[in-house]
Order: structure tokens, then sequence, then C-alpha cells
């Protein structure tokens, strides 16, 4: 049975508490479901992936968190094919973020204006930065989205760069073409997060694993 599990649910890799893990990775999820609240509200751009669900959205008039999480077990349903290991976190992430965005966004009014939105984003990507580093510290599994990626990897043998690239270009299009935001906000993310996460991921990384690739947080 245990041989079983393991072959289907990622293992923590070291001896750290659970009830310590859940903690962190919980918390890092709200987290960044008040980052990416934040950066919806100020209007400037989103990531690619936030950019399809915000498109999403608007197109199919349900609300973006819960866009977020019916993306995310539909990622998850791809893993099958990809043989991808899942994870308690992975299950958190489906659920928490999306579910984190539709709460916080009735609380964070809308930036009323660029130069607003430019600080707000700031903010956002530093807040975001550190769920991120929270949820990967805590070594529960990847989020849906990045183990998509990571799975295209293993079984194409192409190099991760070339493989997110081409996932992100493909979600972003699709965003645009639906309406959703791509601006400064997009280019600001892209350069800012790995940067912070690298910064930041030391002081929760229960593991001590290395930075990996995959910095979405969902």
């Amino acid at each position: 049975m245990r041989r079983f599990i393991n072959s289907i649910f990622e293992v923590p890799r070291s001896g750290a508490p659970m009830w310590k893990r859940l903690v962190l990775v919980e918390s890092g999820l709200i987290i960044c479901g008040f980052a990416f609240a934040i950066m919806l509200q100020a209007a400037i751009g989103l990531d690619p992936w936030d950019a399809f669900h915000l498109g999403l959205s608007l197109v199919t008039g349900v609300s973006i968190g819960l866009v977020v999480v019916v993306v995310g077990f539909a990622v998850l349903f791809l893993w099958i094919f990809l043989k991808q290991k899942l994870g308690i976190g992975t299950i958190l992430n489906a659920i928490t973020i999306g579910l984190s965005i539709d709460y916080f966004i009735t609380l964070i009014p809308q930036a009323p204006d660029f130069r607003w939105g430019l600080g707000y984003f700031i903010v956002a990507i530093v807040i975001n930065g550190l769920g991120i580093s929270m949820y990967i510290g805590a070594g529960l599994g990847p989020g849906p989205r990045d183990g998509l990626m990571t799975g295209l990897v293993r079984i194409t043998g192409r190099p991760v760069w070339l493989v997110r690239t081409v996932i992100e270009v493909l979600v972003l299009g699709l965003g645009w073409l639906m309406g959703g935001a791509v601006g400064l906000g997009t280019v600001l993310y892209a350069f800012a997060i790995g940067p912070v996460v690298h910064v930041m991921l030391p002081w929760f990384n229960l593991d001590k694993v290395k930075e990996p690739e995959e910095l979405e947080g969902h």
C-alpha cells in the first residue's frame, strides 16, 4: 500500500512535521490569493496564467476565483497522462488560491490611476514572492500548472525554458484574445518574481531543496 501511495503522491523529503508543512503551505496559498487579488485591482496587466483566468472569467461570467479552481482541476486531469505525482499541497493549491482571490478582491479597492496601479503591483509581487516561497518551502508537491510544465519537460525531453515559454505564450495569447489584462504588469511579473523568490525561499525551505524553475505559484 505504501509503495502504491508513493507512486501517486509526492512524499516529503525530510522529517519536518506534517503540521508545520500544512500550516506553511496553506498560509502561503492564502497569501498568493491575496497577492493576485491586488494584481487584479492594479489593472496594469497580469502574469500569463492569470490573464488567461481573467479572460475566461470575462467570457463565461464566472468569478475569476472559481475559474482558477476549475482550471486547476482540469490541469490536474492532464497529469494522469503525464504520470505526474500529486501532493497534498497540489490539491490545496487547486482549491485555496481561487477561493482566496474571490474573498480578497471584495476587500481591495481598485487602483484609481496608473501610478497607484503600479504601486499596487509592486507590492503584490513582493507579497506573492512570500507566498510562493512558503508554498514551495513546505515541500508538499508542485502547483497544478507547475506540474504540467515539469511533466511535459520529462516526457518531451525539451528544456524547461522552452516548455515554459510555449505554455505561457499560449495561455497569455488565449487570455489576451478573451480580454484578459496584458500590460506592464505582465512584464514586471516575468522579470521580478524569480529574484524575489530567490531571496525569500531560504527562509521557509524545510527540505533545503534548490530553487525550482517553476515560480508561478499555482
